[in-house]
């Protein structure tokens, strides 16, 4: 379905499975006409049946220079400018420190951070003229805190909610809202990589893998803002 029937546009980078398909889908229940990308066209018609409006599909590698504005230029002469954007894709990878390459190094960085800060340069302009505009990135508890054997993907989202809290100061009296989520382990196709990586290494099963990501199972010891978002957290 191509005509976004006066509804407002939502953008979804990585959609094609896990956080992302789930986001599209709740999006397009709330209303929105919501373009999906992700390098692989299958799964993206499989997110597109999963929403109940209108969807616009637009295979692209997000790490491909040049990709971000060929998305977005293709949103908007189909669509218009999206109102929300949602920055979910990424990738992960497993490696200690002096085993980590540059080519996983750049890899992380090129997905996880540059092509973020692509979508926000190329998307924040319209936002600001139509004083109006949501940005989420999907980080990691990772752009917090620390954990072994996972240096490149730690370092990449630990720079991308950087990003994130000096745009929003940027953007603080535009109307435009920049925020970033930042889940646990999450039972997804990508998490699913890490958790063979973790294997791998170190011979647990992969139950006991699971349990090292789980670190706990409930929420406790915790201080949540409820102030409109006075504080960054």
């Amino acid at each position: 379905m191509s005509t976004h029937e006066g509804r407002p546009v939502a953008l979804v980078t990585g959609a094609g499975r896990g956080i992302g398909a789930g986001v599209a889908a709740a999006l397009s229940r709330q209303g929105y006409a919501v373009a999906l990308t992700s390098r692989s066209r299958d799964q993206l018609e499989e997110t597109a049946a999963r929403c109940e409006g209108p969807t616009l599909v637009v295979p692209a590698d997000m790490t491909e220079p040049g990709a971000v504005d060929r998305l977005l230029e293709e949103v908007e002469a189909a669509w218009a400018a999206p109102e929300v954007v949602v920055a979910n894709a990424g990738a992960g990878v497993s490696a200690s420190v002096e085993k980590t390459t540059d080519e996983q190094w750049q890899q992380m960085l090129d997905l996880n951070l540059t092509a973020p800060f692509r979508l926000l340069r190329r998307t924040i302009p319209a936002m600001k003229r139509a004083g109006t505009g949501r940005i989420v990135v999907i980080a990691s508890v990772a752009a917090k805190v620390g954990e072994p054997y996972i240096s490149a993907y730690t370092a990449s989202k630990h720079g991308v909610l950087g990003l994130v809290r000096s745009a929003a100061a940027e953007l603080a009296r535009t109307g435009v809202t920049v925020n970033a989520v930042c889940p646990g382990y999450v039972d997804t196709p990508m998490t699913d990589a890490t958790v063979q990586g973790i294997v791998d290494k170190t011979g647990r099963t992969p139950h006991e893998a699971v349990l090292a990501c789980v670190r706990n199972g409930g929420m406790t010891g915790q201080g949540i803002n409820v102030d409109g978002g006075a504080l960054q957290s």
